[in-house]
């Protein structure tokens, strides 16, 4: 009997042990994901894991088992078909990852959307630099999750976004994927838009780390110059923002190098820095195509193999766009490389599949896409977010809100005045009807009572000037000239090569003026007669000295989506006040650049000569102003606003301590609108240089005619914390000057705090 008794406990015991075994710890949701990576990282093979450190292309939906029979990728991206196609074919992939190979380890599907997933047919929403100029990080954050729920019902899980470089040289092409110039309003953005996405389990993916933004001359992807301090108090400023307060799942690389040394190859940068001091946990992702580019760029690496090591080695976790990381299944058997290199990479990778729930739930919804993707409410959101990126500029004798009482024929002229402009990484092509035009959007806007007539009068980047007599003729015959001009821009994955684009990433200008016969069109129309409203639609500031001082008023749109002329339309027309503010500051010309608010007191405020122009030379410069043309935070409104009762929380602060600021914000005004109010501050005295001032503070706030709103600004004391000579992160005891205004140059309120 006892025997019989062990026996059928033996077979109970198998049995369990085979339940067990039939669904692994790193099937079990339950269980944490440390503990569901290390179970399968124990079970893969060598060859396994190094496929997790590679991203793979898939477009054919007969084609998966050729594609995916090998093994389960890391990641997977597809970018030119439409949502309801892509949803079809990653659902078809993802069944085939997690039934017939051995494992079922599922793809981490990813795409851009900076300004709105890469798919045929999702909302187009304004571009980086146009949400940046909304100073409204609870906007952007609502827009992020609308891109979250349209990229997981079509079944991604990872945007490629959002771009935390800072917009320092005006040529470079890729200031319109940017948030602005200011660290901390990046900072803000940044981590607004992480919030977003990740909140729709879909990861975010801050990017280029690190300084990728400032490139010598300009030109897209060259080295970048700078020491150790200005590496921590500037350019990693934002991702340690965004790391402490967002907790991004991956991060991505970039293609330059720093002081020299390419950031891809470089454990100080890759490891050090970014996971050491700033405390990342997440996997990076190389930029595409820059593991290689370490012997055929940068000629760092002799070989393939030598830069695929190097890489992996300096904290590069996936491969992407080469093939170099193909190369370590070898290397490792061979004994060139650590086997715990691959290992540490691949449980990275793992762990954001997990912490995404892509093991247990990979799938999007097809049958939902047409309902959630491009829905009413994610246009509505775009046309929210360009209404409050617009930015008034200039505005004379108050001939903006239009009065269609007094101008019944307007025309619209300018290379960007029947042309949407969706912005690099759009998914539209270049010649895109996808975003509404300001010519639709004014005609739709006036009705049938005002005539709305349209030419270009010349294009937006050649020497032709042969329409602009066309376009003088319709001014004259007109009431008031609307003339859009610009620059143009579109994804290169969309055919922007050949396209005579005039910004966007690897797009670069050698001058900043106008492009082609822009200048010499807004001439003509003025020399009309006719009040002249000058309508920039840029992706970057331009040269815009001759329409500040000729112009009736002068708007600024950085592209502002699919609805960017019926926003447009509604700001000229009043239904909608404007409330953008500039996140970049304007030049005077090319070679007033950089221009950026927060210099060094020594780069310009010199005790003599405050430059000269060309009736009255002088020197800093001799023709020119050393400052810009338009500072950072401006932004004009159709209405007042007068602060009162500022009051600071207290004088005298500890390192750990916060300052409170409050104050009452009035609309003096006759409209309702929006007001940014901003709190920079001066370090008086330091023991290294610092800025002559730096945002730390903002908020949006409506306020009702002849209504009062009380403001809160907060500002953590460790915000004035910086590295010093000794690359120390210290908050240094002393005099800084709280300052509160409506722009960086237009401060309303002084006060010295001490911190001890």
């Amino acid at each position: 009997m006892k025997k019989k008794f062990l026996f059928a406990a033996f077979l109970i015991c198998g049995a369990i042990s085979s339940v067990a075994e039939e669904k692994p710890k790193y099937k079990d949701a339950s269980l944490p994901v440390e503990e569901r990576v290390e179970d399968l990282l124990r079970r893969m093979t060598l060859h396994e894991k190094v496929l997790q450190l590679q991203n793979n292309s898939t477009s054919d939906i007969n084609a998966i088992e050729n594609t995916y029979k090998g093994g389960s990728p890391g990641s997977v991206h597809e970018m030119s078909k439409s949502a309801k196609e892509a949803a079809l074919l990653f659902n078809k992939m993802q069944e085939y990852l997690l039934t017939q190979n051995r494992l079922g380890i599922p793809a981490l599907v990813t795409v851009e959307g900076i300004n709105g997933v890469t798919q045929n047919g999702c909302t187009i929403f304004p571009q980086a630099i146009a949400q940046g100029s909304t100073f409204n990080p609870e906007l952007v954050e609502e827009m992020s999750r609308a891109i979250g729920r349209e990229s997981h019902v079509i079944g991604i899980r990872q945007l490629q976004c959002p771009v935390l470089d800072i917009a320092r040289d005006l040529r470079w092409g890729r200031v319109e994927e940017t948030f602005g110039e200011d660290p901390f309003l990046i900072g803000e953005m940044g981590t607004a838009f992480v919030r977003g996405s990740q909140a729709e389990g879909v990861g975010a993916m801050p990017k280029h780390f690190v300084a990728h933004g400032t490139p010598t001359g300009g030109l897209n992807c060259a080295s970048v110059p700078g020491g150790e301090r200005e590496l921590r108090n500037l350019y990693a400023y934002p991702f340690a923002k965004v790391i402490q307060n967002a907790d991004p799942v991956s991060i991505m690389g970039c293609y330059s190098a720093y002081d020299g040394i390419p950031v891809a190859h470089s454990a100080h940068f890759m490891t050090d820095l970014l996971r050491g001091e700033l405390g990342f946990k997440g996997f990076v992702y190389s930029d595409w195509g820059s593991v290689d580019r370490l012997k055929s760029f940068h000629f760092a690496a002799e070989t393939s193999e030598e830069a695929a090591r190097k890489a992996l080695i300096a904290g590069i976790d996936m491969d992407v766009y080469d093939w170099a990381y193909q190369t370590l299944e070898d290397q490792v058997n061979k004994g060139i490389l650590d086997e715990a290199y691959v290992d540490r990479a691949c449980r990275r990778v793992l762990a954001a599949k997990f912490r995404l729930g892509v093991f247990d739930d990979p799938y999007g919804d097809p049958d939902k896409v047409d309902k959630v993707v491009r829905s009413k409410a994610h246009v509505a959101l775009a046309k929210k977010v360009a209404d409050e990126s617009i930015v008034l500029l200039e505005n004379k004798n108050d001939i903006l809100p239009l009065d269609l009482k007094k101008y019944k024929s307007i025309a619209v002229l300018g290379p960007n005045s029947n042309y949407g402009v969706a912005g690099d990484y759009g998914w539209v092509e270049f010649d895109n009807r996808e975003c509404v035009t300001l010519f639709d959007g004014l005609k739709q806007a006036v009705g049938k009572d005002v005539s709305v007539n349209q030419l270009d009068g010349c294009d937006w980047w050649s020497q032709k000037d042969d329409g602009i007599a066309a376009a003088v003729e319709l001014a004259r015959k007109s009431d008031i000239a609307i003339v859009a001009v610009g620059t143009r821009s579109v994804w290169l994955g969309r055919g922007a090569k050949g396209k005579n684009v005039t910004s966007g990433e690897g797009f670069d200008l050698s001058s900043l003026d106008l492009p082609g016969k822009q200048l010499d069109l807004l001439k003509a129309v003025k020399a009309t007669g006719k009040p002249v409203v000058v309508v920039l639609i840029t992706g970057k500031p331009l040269v815009m000295t001759w329409a500040k001082e000729h112009a009736d008023a002068v708007v600024l749109q950085f592209y502002g989506g699919e609805q960017q002329g019926n926003a447009m339309a509604d700001v000229l027309l009043g239904k909608v006040n404007p409330s953008g503010r500039l996140n970049v500051s304007f030049p005077r010309s090319t070679g007033n650049t950089p221009c950026y608010y927060n210099y060094y007191p020594s780069d310009r405020e010199q005790v003599f000569d405050q430059g000269g122009s060309y009736e009255e030379p002088n020197g800093h410069y001799i023709f020119e102003k050393p400052y810009a043309l338009w500072n950072f935070g401006r932004g004009l409104s159709y209405t007042d606003f007068e602060y009162t009762d500022v009051h600071l929380s207290d004088t005298v602060f500890s390192g750990q301590g916060k300052l409170s600021v409050t104050l009452k914000v009035k609309n003096t005004g006759r409209r309702d609108g929006k007001e940014v109010v901003q709190l920079y501050v001066r370090d008086k005295f330091s023991s290294v240089v610092m800025p002559i001032q730096q945002l730390k503070a903002f908020k949006k706030v409506e306020v009702p005619v002849g209504g009062e709103v009380e403001v809160r600004l907060e500002m953590p004391i460790d915000e004035l914390a910086f590295y010093n000579e000794t690359l120390h992160r210290l908050v240094e005891p002393g005099e800084f000057e709280i300052q509160v205004g409506h722009a960086s140059d237009d401060i309303v309120f002084r006060k010295t705090i001490v911190v001890k």
